[in-house]
């Protein structure tokens, strides 16, 4: 998709109403975000995002400075929006079921919270996440210690 989020400023891009008493401007930022939003309510979605997003992900969720729109692009167009969304997906749930909600999700907060159409949500599976024993030792050590 031609346009992708970052966390730098974007340019107002769409303008959604547009009445005598003035317009109302929303940035790609906002639609990314609204977006991710959904997509992290989802039951199923471990994270948004690939590999080295996580990453930085991580270490802004350590500075309590989460990015929201990690792992989604948009296009924008005066009417409608494109949505690219990478996810991971936690271990067993069904893949298809889970990028199926992510994508009714989007489809729902964009048209309901944005006014806009949506044409197309591209989702895109990229890991699974499994449980490891490591995060269940971490939980009983932290039992046991005083």
């Amino acid at each position: 998709m031609a346009n992708t989020t970052s966390p730098a400023p974007a340019a107002p891009s769409v303008t959604v109403d547009s009445t005598s008493a003035g317009a109302t401007v929303i940035v790609d930022s906002v639609i990314a975000k609204v977006a991710g939003i959904a997509a992290r309510e989802v039951p199923g979605v471990f994270a948004l995002g690939g590999g080295a997003a996580r990453a930085l992900g991580a270490i802004r969720d350590a500075m309590n400075s989460t990015d929201l729109t990690q792992g989604i692009s948009v296009e924008v167009g005066e009417t409608q929006v494109a949505v690219d969304i990478t996810i991971v997906v936690e271990y067993p749930l069904p893949l298809q079921s889970v990028a199926n909600d992510v994508r009714a999700a989007i489809y729902t907060a964009i048209t309901q919270l944005v006014g806009m159409e949506v044409t197309e949500v591209k989702v895109t599976v990229t890991d699974v996440h499994i449980p490891s024993q490591d995060d269940e030792t971490v939980t009983v050590t932290e039992a046991r210690v005083r």
